[in-house]
């Protein structure tokens, strides 16, 4: 008698990692406030849930052998997202160094995982992402913390800082993640990858060969 499926696959999680991102991309995108208060109230919010998201995807989703990643990412990012929620920490250094230590941390592990598990499904959506997270702690890198550049447009003076260059680039980033994660969630091939590597799974946890 086969086993019966997962209720729950990677899309589900691609899908609800997707929609946190989006949401922190809107809600960037629309404040006019990029400071480091909303910078981190933002983050902080999408990291805790997404975390949450993780967790349990290590637990329900994924087969033994295969929840390391979602374990690490997921505590990582439970981790930063906290200390990004206490208000009186918030400053334009703190946002720098939990997004840049966010990225590097968890784009290092979901690449590896990608790589290490390649031809799977979703290892190539987790190549992609990872890669996309350490691009995005090397652009925070390169920008500084305490740059105030003035300019002027259409005869009104504009003041263009470190911090909301920081806020703008982690706004871009949420939007190109739900929009691919979102993409990769929908898709027939993710689907039908999906079915294949379910009945892999079943077999390696009945000692078969997948």
């Amino acid at each position: 008698m086969p086993a019966p499926s997962r209720p729950f696959t990677a899309r589900h999680v691609q899908l609800g990692r997707a929609v946190m991102a989006a949401i922190a991309a809107i809600m960037i995108t629309f404040s006019a406030d990029h400071s480091a208060a909303i910078g981190l109230s933002v983050f902080g919010g999408f990291a805790i849930i997404t975390a949450t998201i993780l967790i349990i995807a290590a637990v329900i989703v994924y087969p033994n052998g295969r929840r390391w990643p979602a374990v690490m990412m997921g505590a990582f990012t439970f981790l930063f997202g906290m200390a990004a929620s206490v208000p009186v920490w918030r400053s334009d250094t703190l946002f720098f160094v939990l997004l840049i230590g966010w990225a590097a941390v968890t784009g290092l592990v979901e690449l590896i995982a990608g790589i290490r598990y390649r031809g799977t499904e979703g290892a190539r959506d987790a190549i992609t992402v990872g890669a996309m997270g350490l691009l995005l702690a090397l652009l925070l890198l390169l920008v500084p913390i305490d740059l105030v550049q003035d300019y002027t447009v259409g005869g009104n003076d504009l003041v263009l800082t470190g911090i909301v260059i920081g806020v703008g680039l982690f706004g871009a980033y949420a939007a190109i993640v739900a929009v691919f994660l979102g993409i990769a969630g929908v898709s027939p091939s993710a689907k039908k990858d999906i079915e294949s590597d379910a009945g892999a799974d079943r077999l390696a946890d009945h000692g078969g060969h997948a």
